[in-house]
């Protein structure tokens, strides 16, 4: 592997740029407030940064993908490729099959009609009308405060009937021994009626 494309080469350059870049900012605000070694600093900065460019130009840049990986010579307009689906191959390189790679794009254009039509059933829910649900559960809010109102209504109703109920079945006991006094009453009239008879 060339030595560009190891990584502590790559963070090594990253601070050196970076460390470049803040002696030319430090040179320049230097120069600009006139401060003792504003010339010096301006120098120092932008030859280093004169050096950094001339590497960056020198050192090829890095891929940000990896389909070489997968498709060695992918970059290449005459390279010849092995198509993954078709496996290892056995005895050399030949040209991409068109009819291999019209079966890839078919599977993936398969695949993205999928995933359009998931996208659309999640915009058919985003297109729902919630506006109402709020007004409906306010609705529901009331409704169930008043059930309670009338449950506790009922409760303070069953309550009254029964004190109703004690209050006739004590009105019952008292005629009872009413109806029991004026038997007695009746019995001792009868008695004494009788016994003016005699």
């Amino acid at each position: 592997m060339a030595i560009y494309k190891q990584n502590w080469f790559k963070y090594l350059k990253n601070l050196v740029i970076g460390v470049g870049a803040s002696i030319v900012m430090l040179g320049a605000l230097f120069k600009i407030m006139s401060w003792e070694g504003g010339d010096i600093m301006i120098t120092a900065g932008l030859v280093t940064e004169a050096i950094l460019f001339f590497i960056l130009g020198v050192i090829p840049p890095d891929k940000d993908y990896y389909w070489d990986k997968l498709y060695p010579g992918l970059g290449d307009a005459e390279a010849k490729i092995n198509p993954l689906t078709e496996g290892p191959m056995k005895g050399g390189s030949r040209p991409a099959n068109g009819e291999v790679v019209e079966n890839q794009l078919a599977g993936m254009l398969g695949e993205l009609q999928i995933m359009s039509k998931s996208l659309g059933s999640l915009k058919a829910l985003q297109e729902v009308d919630f506006s109402k649900t709020s007004d409906q559960v306010k609705a529901m809010g009331n409704f169930y405060a008043r059930l309670n109102d009338a449950m506790s209504e009922m409760s303070a109703s069953l309550d009254d009937t029964k004190k109703y109920k004690e209050q006739v079945a004590a009105l019952n006991k008292n005629l009872t021994n009413l109806n029991s006094v004026y038997g007695n009453i009746l019995s001792a009239y009868k008695n004494m009626g009788g016994g003016a008879a005699h």
